[in-house]
């Protein structure tokens, strides 16, 4: 017997067993983050982090993962308009969200299809596993945009996938597909599109299978191990996203983005 639940105006959590998966659906094709979906999103995997019915959580986006960060929001929109003082505190709201979900002693299963993006890059590595659809890909625009990768996001691909290939995807900004995806590590099983949340509910049901305590256990100290220095090389990384988004080079990125032509970077 499941039960269901919802959380702000665009996230459910659907419970079975000692499985839970989390649906997040702006019921468009670009499903992107706002700051109120980003703060949902923390919300929802705090109150997880105390069921202690839970071996597993599945994580799912719409008709695709998401394109990121909402760039549309009046809410990230009023950062250019506010002190440095208030945009450190706006800019807490996307790695607030991924600390929240790697804080999980849950083991977490991020199914993705369509494109992950951005801030949705940032989500899915935060979780224990990827479950990717074999159409789906994944990109981080923000260096070709003039910005820093931020959501304390860096020190989590590294530990995932090496530095060099963390590097690629960081720098480049290009689309990485899914079997690339799965020859780096980042996706950890590639299936049929539209099969990803079927697939990676197969990998929350064996979890569910095993005793709850060890597994909580056995996740909690791997995470750790492999993360003990992530807080140390990321904590201003807030910051470097504050400055980045001032500069002249973001602002040629973005007029050039908008005017389909190759942009001019001058590094003012």
């Amino acid at each position: 017997m499941s039960v269901s639940e919802r959380i702000g105006e665009f996230i459910t959590i659907e419970r079975e067993g000692r499985v839970a998966t989390l649906r997040f659906d702006r019921g468009d094709r670009v499903n992107a983050l706002s700051v109120q979906l980003l703060r949902d999103l923390t919300a929802a995997a705090r109150a997880l982090r105390d069921d202690v019915t839970s071996s597993a959580i599945v994580l799912t986006g719409g008709k695709a993962f998401t394109g990121g960060a909402d760039l549309a929001d009046p809410a990230m929109r009023q950062r250019a308009e506010a002190s440095l003082l208030e945009r450190r505190e706006m800019l807490r709201a996307g790695p607030d969200m991924c600390d929240a979900w790697e804080a999980l002693d849950q083991v977490t299963i991020a199914a993705i299809e369509g494109f992950c993006i951005g801030g949705g890059v940032a989500l899915a590595v935060a979780c224990d596993f990827r479950i990717v659809g074999r159409g789906a890909h994944f990109r981080l625009p923000e260096i070709p945009l003039g910005m820093n990768m931020s959501w304390h996001t860096q020190p989590r691909m590294v530990n995932l996938i090496g530095p060099s290939r963390a590097k690629q995807l960081t720098i480049f900004g290009e689309k990485v597909d899914a079997e690339k995806a799965g020859e780096w590590g980042l996706a950890d099983e590639i299936c049929d599109d539209g099969k990803a949340l079927e697939t990676a509910r197969r990998w929350a049901d064996k979890v569910a299978a095993l005793p709850p305590v060890a597994i909580r256990m056995a996740k909690r100290g791997i995470t750790n191990a492999a993360t003990a220095l992530n807080a140390v090389s990321t904590f201003m990384d807030a910051d470097q996203f504050a400055l980045a988004s001032t500069s002249e080079d973001h602002r040629e990125a973005v007029a050039a983005f908008l005017e389909k032509r190759k942009p001019n970077f001058t590094g003012r």
